[in-house]
């Protein structure tokens, strides 16, 4: 029987992010005291003249507490009786955008923030600030399943009726232009605590739900079980510690990104294209079984075939392998992307070298327009064409988020340049 979790089974991973200091470390932290989810003497050490800075329960770094900023991705998790949780505090500074996309590429939900104090909010026509679209639409790039906008700090401003309608008609022509669904827009006070667990009916002209409410009734992201077998090998283990159960042969360890594999499958290697048959397939505890997309599994094939970290195990005819790929980069480096720069490419646990042959066109994040271009600035969103020196088996990222997702890296300074969604 394969190995699958329900919707509710899973915890919820979901991120909050936007613009700078629009509130998200302080909506998590509200989130985490009204959800009983920290203990007093936690809340007391975040307290200063008897009320608490609900922002220091996430923002963990030291130069975060010292800068008033979050800086990397911090987790948290917690429960309600209804579902569990799993929080990523994406940064909101334009320099760590590679964070939060780290953070946005495995969450089933973004809580996008908008700050109504640094709008123009009496105005119907006002104008979102670039963050906000840029974060909105790096999510709808990597495929975030719901995202959900929080209007905050509107018990900051003179009328927040006026301003709440005003923000979400802005919200709903950006998300319009973008091709962007919007699973909702929620007045909000991350500080006071308005309709962010307990929903107020009415408060800015607003009848709907709480922000809690809506996160428990999202579903996971669904494993990715209708596409054929892919299997990214990450591990191999030469000598088994049970003869019994591998019988003398390797396992290869990993998790299993699309399909699933159960004992008798035909499977292909990739490189090399060597053909073999699943003898035994192993979960975490070693106990034979079947097993689906996005859990790890050990898996013994009747003959040894040369097989290593790095390489993939496919279903037989199911994939192209290809070197040319077309796809749209969210640029994280310091320098420029520019044609002809040779990078490393991570695919699964495979590296080979990718040459950036084009830059097609890059995206303006305040118009939403696509623009000729010769080079990618830092935090820049484009459309690329990349020749590699091997072979990879690819999906359209819209896809398969597993198999159409890259990473690439500075071959000279081994840092994180870009992420790569294949086209």
């Amino acid at each position: 029987m394969t190995v699958t979790l329900t919707d509710h089974d899973a915890a919820l991973r979901f991120i909050t992010c936007g613009s700078v200091d629009d509130g998200k470390s302080t909506l998590i932290g509200r989130l985490l005291v009204d959800s009983r989810a920290v203990l007093q003497d936690q809340l007391a050490s975040v307290s200063k003249s008897g009320e608490a800075d609900l922002a220091l329960l996430t923002d963990g770094l030291s130069a975060e507490r010292e800068q008033g900023i979050t800086i990397d991705v911090a987790y948290r998790y917690f429960a309600t009786p209804a579902r569990k949780f799993i929080i990523g505090d994406a940064p909101g500074h334009e320099q760590y955008t590679r964070n939060m996309v780290t953070a946005a590429s495995s969450a089933d939900a973004a809580v996008v923030l908008v700050d109504a104090t640094k709008l123009k909010w009496q105005q119907p026509g006002l104008e979102l600030l670039p963050q906000t679209r840029r974060h909105t639409l790096l999510c709808k790039l990597l495929r975030v399943p719901a995202i959900v906008f929080a209007v905050n700090k509107l018990d900051a401003v003179a009328d927040p009726t006026v301003a709440f309608t005003n923000i979400r008609d802005a919200l709903e022509r950006f998300t319009q232009a973008g091709n962007i669904e919007a699973r909702a827009i929620v007045p909000i006070s991350a500080l006071k605590g308005h309709n962010v667990v307990e929903a107020e009916p009415g408060w800015c002209g607003y009848h709907g739900l709480a922000l809690l409410t809506l996160l428990e009734q999202i579903d996971v992201t669904p494993a990715e079980t209708t596409e054929a077998f892919a299997f990214p090998v990450q591990w191999v283990e030469k000598f088994a510690s049970s003869a019994d159960t591998s019988q003398g042969r390797r396992v290869f360890w990993g998790r299993v990104a699309t399909g699933s594999v159960r004992p008798g499958d035909e499977v292909t290697v990739l490189p090399g294209g060597r053909a073999a048959k699943v003898a035994q397939v192993l979960d975490h505890a070693r106990t034979p079984t079947e097993i689906g997309a996005r859990h790890s599994a050990g898996i013994i094939l009747d003959r040894e075939v040369d097989v290593s970290r790095g390489d993939w195990l496919l279903a037989p005819g199911a994939f192209a392998p290809t070197r040319e790929i077309r796809a749209t980069v969210a640029w994280l480096d310091d320098e420029p992307l520019v044609a002809g720069r040779a990078y490393w490419a991570l695919h699964g646990h495979r590296w080979v070298k990718a040459k950036v042959k084009r830059i097609v066109h890059k995206l303006d994040v305040n118009t939403l327009a696509e623009h000729d271009a010769d080079h990618l600035e830092p935090n820049g969103i484009g459309h690329v064409e990349l020749s590699l020196q091997e072979p990879l088996a690819t999906l359209p990222y819209a896809r398969s988020r597993s198999l159409g997702a890259l990473v690439l890296v500075d071959t000279a300074t081994h840092k994180t340049s870009g992420a790569v969604l294949v086209g």
